[in-house]
């Protein structure tokens, strides 16, 4: 995975996932155009219509190659997601780019339930390398599944708590909204959730 030509694939992959251009008043990421949010613009100093500010404008100016290059060097090389075992890589990066830090805490809390000793701060070192190399070869299997979950769950609990975010993990017919969809895509289908199960889990929102 931390050959250059495979991240960028993966990092065109979340491009095209992400998708173009939204300013949805009920995502406090603002801005966002393949992903990339006006916060990570502002961070970077983008400002791709050069007149002294960083806005929506900007945001909206953003080139797919132009995404492409920010997640590989600022959601993957940067945080060290490329230090992790291979098999959970691509996971963890779609996650960092859709949550940031919590994608490492959401590894590192599990990392945590399989026994492993470590502080759960979002922050990928030598620790949570050797932990994730460990439960990698406890479980060669199942850990990038157990992520895939770890990660669903996240964006329940994040729904659950915050109604405004439903419209994500549900769709207006009811069924499994883009966040749901979006974790699933990196869990072995025998660990989806069926409609059936879907629709059990999130009944308590109507």
């Amino acid at each position: 995975m931390s050959a250059d030509r495979d991240v960028r694939r993966i990092a065109g992959e979340i491009v095209a996932r992400e998708g173009g251009y939204v300013n949805d008043p009920d995502d406090p990421g603002g801005a966002t155009k393949y992903g990339v949010t006006i916060h990570t613009m502002r961070r970077l100093g983008l400002d791709l219509d050069r007149d002294g500010d960083v806005d929506a404008q900007d945001v909206a100016r953003l080139s797919q190659a132009q995404a492409v290059d920010i997640f590989v060097q600022h959601y993957f090389v940067a945080p060290r997601i490329d230090e992790l075992p291979e098999p959970l890589q691509a996971s963890v990066f779609d996650m960092y780019v859709n949550a940031g830090h919590n994608a490492v805490k959401i590894l590192q809390r599990l990392l945590v339930q399989m026994g492993e000793t470590l502080v759960v701060d979002g922050a990928i070192g030598p620790r949570t390398v050797a932990a994730a190399v460990r439960a990698q070869a406890r479980a060669p299997h199942h850990l990038a599944d157990a992520y895939g979950i770890a990660r669903r769950n996240y964006y329940f609990a994040l729904a659950d708590s915050r109604p405004a975010s439903r419209k994500y993990a549900r769709t207006r017919a009811g069924g499994k909204g883009g966040w749901i969809r979006r974790a699933e895509e990196f869990i072995s289908p025998r660990y989806h959730l069926s409609d059936a199960q879907f629709r059990a889990r999130v009944a308590a929102w109507a």
